[in-house]
This record gives C-alpha cells, sequence and structure tokens, in this order.
C-alpha cells in the first residue's frame, strides 16, 4: 500500500479526471479498501477540497468547485503537459500570448521545487507557419464554445473576403456543432440554416450576437469524426483539385511525418493507404516517389496515366544520361 501522502496525491488526481467516481472503483484503482477511501476522502476535506458525496445505488464521490479550492496538485507528467501546452499557445492563434505567459508562471510558483526545476529545464520554441495569422479574440473563442457546450444556435456576423459590409446585412444563424484548429486557423463546424448545409465558417471572421438563439437537437455530422469531415472538406478545397488514393509499402507511422496534409490509414504492420492532394496529377505522381518504395494507385485514373508518363520520362532520362556520360568520358 502506497505512503498516505501519495495515495491522497493520486486520489486528488482520479477525483479531478472525472466529475463523479464510485467509491467501490476508487478503492479499486488506488488498490486499498472502501474504508481506507472514506478516510482518505475526510483528510482532502480537512485539508480545504470540498468533495462531496454522491447518494446513489453506487455511492461515490465528487471534487466540487468552489472559489476556496487549495491550488491544484501536479504530478510529474501533468507538470510537463501544463508546460508544454502554455509555451506553445502563441501558434494557436487564440490571442492568448500574454495571458499563457502570466498563468506559466503562476503555476510556476505553486510547484515544488522539484516539479519547478523540471519545467524550467523544458525549453520549447514555438515557431509560427510563414504568412500573416488572424489572431483571434478569446472572448470570442469562449461564446462560440458555449453555443456548441449549451447547443443554442449561433447568431453572428460572417465577413466574408471582399463583403467588408457584413454587419449591415442580416445576421448567420447556424447550429455550432464543433470548435476545431486547421493549418494554424480557427473554424466553427456548424449546420447553416438559411442554406441548409453543413459549413466551415473562419473564426476570425465571425462576430457573434446576442443573444443567442433557441436551443436544438444535434444533427448528425457527415463522416466517421469531425476530424475525417474537417480534412475532407480542406482537401476538396478548389486550390488542390487533383486528389489520389494509393497504397504504399511502408507503415502508417512511416508516412505521416512526411505527409502532414494526406490521411493516412494503417493497412497493416508494412501497408497503408494514403489520400492526398497536389496542384497537377504529374506533381501528385511525383510526390509519392519521395517515399521509395512500391505504389499501388487505387485511383483514379488520372493518376494511374501520370504515373506511367513520370516512368516513361525518368526510364529515358536514365538511358540519354548514361549516353552523354559516356560521351564527356571519351
Amino acid at each position: 500500500m502506497p505512503k498516505t501522502s501519495a495515495r491522497l496525491l493520486s486520489l486528488l488526481s482520479l477525483l479531478q479526471a472525472r466529475r463523479d467516481w464510485p467509491g467501490a472503483l476508487l478503492a479499486e484503482r488506488l488498490d486499498v479498501s472502501a474504508r481506507t477511501v472514506r478516510r482518505d476522502v475526510d483528510r482532502l476535506r480537512e485539508l480545504g477540497y470540498p468533495v462531496a458525496a454522491v447518494k446513489g445505488p453506487d455511492g461515490g464521490y465528487r471534487l466540487e468547485a468552489g472559489a476556496a479550492l487549495p491550488p491544484l496538485l501536479f504530478d510529474d507528467d501533468q507538470a510537463v503537459a501544463v508546460a508544454v501546452a502554455l509555451r506553445t499557445a502563441a501558434v494557436t492563434g487564440a490571442g492568448i500570448e500574454e495571458a499563457s505567459a502570466r498563468a506559466l508562471n503562476t503555476v510556476r510558483q505553486v510547484m515544488p521545487a522539484r516539479l519547478r526545476h523540471r519545467v524550467d529545464s523544458l525549453r520549447v520554441t514555438a515557431v509560427e507557419r510563414a504568412g500573416p495569422r488572424p489572431r483571434i479574440d478569446p472572448r470570442v473563442l469562449v461564446t462560440l464554445s458555449a453555443a456548441v457546450r449549451d447547443r443554442e444556435v449561433l447568431r453572428f456576423d460572417y465577413a466574408a473576403p471582399g463583403t467588408p459590409d457584413a454587419g449591415q446585412r442580416p445576421p448567420r444563424r447556424a447550429e455550432p456543432h464543433h470548435l476545431v484548429t486547421w493549418g494554424g486557423r480557427w473554424y466553427l463546424v456548424a449546420w447553416d440554416l438559411e442554406r441548409a448545409d453543413w459549413r466551415t465558417f473562419r473564426v476570425d471572421r465571425i462576430t457573434p450576437r446576442v443573444p443567442a438563439g433557441p436551443r436544438f437537437t444535434p444533427r448528425e455530422l457527415p463522416g466517421a469524426s469531425v476530424a475525417a469531415f474537417v480534412a475532407a472538406r480542406f482537401q476538396g478545397h478548389d486550390s488542390q483539385i487533383c486528389r489520389g488514393e494509393v497504397i504504399l509499402g511502408l507503415p502508417a507511422a512511416a508516412v505521416s511525418p512526411y505527409a502532414p496534409d494526406a490521411l493516412v490509414e494503417e493497412l497493416g504492420p508494412d501497408r497503408c493507404r494514403v489520400v492526398l492532394s497536389a496542384w497537377s496529377w504529374t506533381g501528385l505522381a511525383a510526390g509519392l516517389g519521395r517515399f521509395d518504395t512500391d505504389i499501388e494507385v487505387v485511383g483514379p485514373p488520372e493518376l494511374k496515366a501520370a504515373c506511367g508518363r513520370l516512368a516513361r520520362r525518368y526510364a529515358d532520362a536514365a538511358q540519354s544520361s548514361g549516353s552523354s556520360t559516356g560521351a564527356i568520358s571519351s
């Protein structure tokens, strides 16, 4: 059985991880008796943590929120996770760089010396992609997130490109479903009530209106997940009109780092399915060659034809290169 102090830290960490914990499940996770759990809960209460008893068939406990909550405790992994998240906040586009720096300093001050030393040893430089990135008002993110959580129809002005007079038109109305990031920008995935279709709205162009609309029943989002839905939307963008699917003779883990804009699916220890886009079929076919492995083109026919043209050109290049080298040597 772990020491009381270590066990209390583990108990507190579990209580912070989810809303309700059945007493029997806590005892199992801590490898102690239900009686010991009750005693440890009493100790946490004496330290000022508001742990409430949950009634019901199983019984249990809940760590409630409150202004008098003592400083949170972090284990080593949590401390590193918090530091990484706050140090890399500068590239989220959420406009919280200064607040993140102050939050990291506050968290650091209440940490034990051992954890503070580990956090201080973490050096992360957050580098943004080239080009201007719109900054998002954190208050807008909070408003949109609340609408998603509460399932309330969102009313907002939307400044589409080339339309600075968005505020003079009637507000848009949409059922917000997900707030996501893609390529350094924030997007709202929502059902557009006027157009009766799914849309992705750039958050930096949204100006919410108050009050919000009525509550709604969430619709089923197309695709297996919100990530798949957003990826499919952006990979089908007009700027990348050529989209192909291939099977490569490499594990997905070896392909994913070099195909950040592609969908990579594991098919086995040495095979993966890749769906990717490019400006042209020739460019798409040429890009596949960098993986230096067997390629099976699933489709479309245009990609197969482009691979055939490149194969012939490369073969001709190899032959002409050999004859040219011979001429120079003689």
